[in-house]
């Protein structure tokens, strides 16, 4: 940009020249007019004859008319006469022209709504300055009226955007009185507008004063119709300071279908609160006599299976006694009766062993968790199950197993259960067993694996069941082992499942979470207070 065009641009705009009308029959004197006001820099229009000047009129509108008096056809006041008539020019300013000091023309002219008269000979600069103030004159109305017309278009916009508010509003001065109102209020109050307008807004909103002065913006209060009846509303209020005083716009909304909705949310949720109440109290007495039923249950299973095992070695113990001092004396279906009961005996003492150890790894423990290396746990089932594994020849391989917190007993229990079953399942090839572990955070999941006889699908969902035989008496056992596995599992908090192809193997999976010993604390915890 060039410093001409910086100049350019600061430069104030070129005001319009306004256009002045010069009538007169004599063109002298037309010109010597004409001469005289050329310093204005205005726009002069020149017309000879009153009928020229009417015709000016049609087409332009001017700032001031300097009129000849006295001129042929028609005169001055005949020409100011029509011109007045006409709506457009009925307030132009006229200056008559005259060589006469007549005070008959003088009230004429004045009668007729002429601002002045110059006598001939005409002062060029006192013509030229009373011409300067008319169009100054002019130029201030001209401005008023564009003024006007923005304010009205301001004001037919703002009160089309008041009309289409879907709140009542209502335009008050400071104190309350009431300006300006919107339909809105005369459908939400059952006022007219002209009812409301001068009168203070407390009388649809009592406490409109108070919400004024806190300054508390928006609010709900009660309303009150011409009626009386009252409703609840929000109230937002608006302040704004002008030249005539403090205007407050008050936005009023009938809020009676949302407080209705609230007061039911509300009522609602105090009775869901009362009913999850009542019903968390049935759960916790509910859970609490489970508790105690299980509780119940475990020493009973303990009780009947610790007291049962007594009398049973003794059943035991003297038939094989009875079976060695008459074996081949009683007759052969005596030594075979014998036999049965020895084998009863020895089947019974299991099962309860079996049972005493489900009821107890259902029992919370007494001692804390503590970290179990799970590898180190492995060493002491294979050790266990020494026998078992040299007679089938099978291998137990482990790797990658955590050191986690828990209760070593436990998991050696968990452990063996699930190792002795895959020895015990086994086809005619050597066991072979793979123990690993999975971090899935938060939990560990292991895997023991397989090569095994396998499961139907059928009965997958039904192994973990408590005496639960898919192959009768075809294998040892009580069917109780991987009850006691689910249960020593989902004491921990953990899941506990198998998949396995017939024929192929199995792979018995359980995962143990972080908060497993959390739940076990909490469990001990339980059983300590009890």
């Amino acid at each position: 940009m060039s410093t001409t065009d910086v100049i350019r641009t600061a430069e104030p705009p070129v005001q319009e020249r306004e256009k002045i009308l010069l009538v007169d029959d004599s063109p002298a004197n037309l010109f010597a007019i004409e001469a005289a006001l050329d310093g204005l820099g205005q726009q002069l229009v020149l017309a000879n004859s009153g009928m020229e000047a009417l015709r000016r009129l049609l087409e332009d509108d001017f700032a001031a008319i300097l009129l000849d008096v006295k001129m042929p056809e028609m005169d001055g006041f005949q020409t100011a006469e029509l011109i007045r008539s006409r709506r457009r020019s009925q307030h132009t300013p006229i200056l008559f022209l005259t060589a006469y000091r007549n005070d008959e023309h003088l009230f004429r002219g004045y009668d007729l709504g002429a601002v002045d008269f110059l006598f001939k000979p005409i002062v060029p600069e006192i013509l030229r300055s009373k011409v300067a103030v008319f169009v100054e004159v002019s130029r201030n109305a001209a401005l008023l009226r564009r003024q006007a017309r923005i304010l009205g278009k301001a004001e037919q916009k703002f009160r089309s955007l008041l009309e289409a508010a879907p709140d009542a509003m209502i335009i008050s001065s400071g104190d309350g009185v009431i300006n300006l109102v919107n339909s809105q209020v005369e459908v939400m109050f059952g006022f007219g507008r002209t009812e409301l307008l001068g009168r203070n807004i407390q009388t649809l909103v009592p406490g409109w004063e108070r919400l004024s002065a806190a300054g508390i913006s928006p609010k709900v209060l009660p309303a009150r119709r011409k009626d009386r009846t009252e409703f609840p509303a929000e109230i937002s209020l608006s302040p704004l300071q002008t030249e005539e005083g403090l205007l407050v716009t008050s936005a009023v909304r009938d809020v009676t279908e949302r407080k209705k909705a609230h007061d039911e949310i509300r009522d609602l949720n105090a009775k869901l609160e009362l009913r999850v109440a009542e019903r968390t109290l049935a759960l916790q007495e509910s859970n609490e006599a489970l508790r105690q039923s299980n509780d119940d249950l475990n020493q009973f299973a303990y009780a009947a299976s610790h007291d049962l095992q007594e009398p049973l070695r003794m059943v035991s113990l003297y038939t094989q006694l009875i079976q060695k001092e008459y074996a081949g004396k009683l007759g052969k279906q005596a030594d075979q009766y014998i036999s049965f009961i020895i084998d009863g005996a020895q089947r019974m003492e299991s099962l309860l062993t079996d049972l005493l150890a489900y009821s107890q790894a259902g029992a919370p423990n007494r001692e804390p968790a503590a970290a179990v290396d799970c590898a180190l746990v492995l060493d002491s089932v294979v050790l266990n199950l020494k026998a078992a594994v040299e007679q089938a020849g099978a291998v137990v391989t482990w790797s990658g197993l955590p050191t986690i917190e828990a209760h070593e007993i436990r998991l050696v229990q968990l452990f063996q259960n699930l190792v002795g079953n895959a020895i015990k399942y086994r086809r005619e090839d050597p066991p072979r067993i793979e123990i690993t572990a999975e971090h899935l955070h938060p939990d560990w999941l292991f895997s023991v694996r397989d090569n095994g006889i396998g499961i139907k699908p059928e009965y997958v969902h039904q192994v973990f069941g408590i005496f639960k035989r898919l192959h009768g008496h075809r294998y040892p056992g009580t069917g109780i082992g991987l009850a006691i596995c689910q249960r020593i599992v989902e004491r921990y908090g953990g899941r506990i499942g198998v998949d396995s192809t017939p024929g192929e193997g199995s792979t018995f999976w359980f995962t143990l979470p972080a908060t497993a010993v959390v739940l076990e604390r909490e469990l001990a915890g339980q059983a300590a207070t009890s």
